[in-house]
């Protein structure tokens, strides 16, 4: 018998086209700001999520899960807000292990997203 380990793929997609057209309306201070907040944002509504599937408080698990929708998409974290609505659609079924299996992976997808636009911000700078 051959025992096999899983490794989840997380792979993220930064929309640098978005990002770059929000620097160039708001300009760097201003945008570098409004980053800031919305992966702050993110990281607390990421782990509200988390949070809310543990105690199976649903209702509460899709609110977050589709506020973070826009927010990821305002900069550019597009692998992140369809995760996100992916989770946020679930949360209506009555699918526990799809709806388990897709919080994790946006746990994944969330911080890996998050690393990426650090990542990218501190290119530019």
């Amino acid at each position: 018998m051959v025992v096999r380990k899983l490794r989840p793929d997380a792979a993220v997609t930064v929309d640098r086209e978005r990002l770059d057209q929000l620097y160039v309306r708001l300009g760097t201070s201003g945008a570098d700001g409004v980053v800031s907040r919305a992966m702050e944002e993110l990281a607390v509504r990421l782990a509200r999520v988390a949070k809310c599937h543990e105690k199976g408080d649903l209702a509460e698990l899709r609110r977050a899960a589709r506020s973070m929708v826009a927010i990821s998409e305002q900069i550019g974290m597009m692998t992140f807000a369809a995760v996100a609505k992916d989770v946020s659609g679930l949360a209506l079924t009555d699918d526990g292990t799809a709806l388990a299996a897709t919080v994790e992976r946006l746990t994944r997808i969330g911080e890996n997203s998050l690393l990426a636009i650090w990542d990218i911000q501190g290119a530019s700078i």
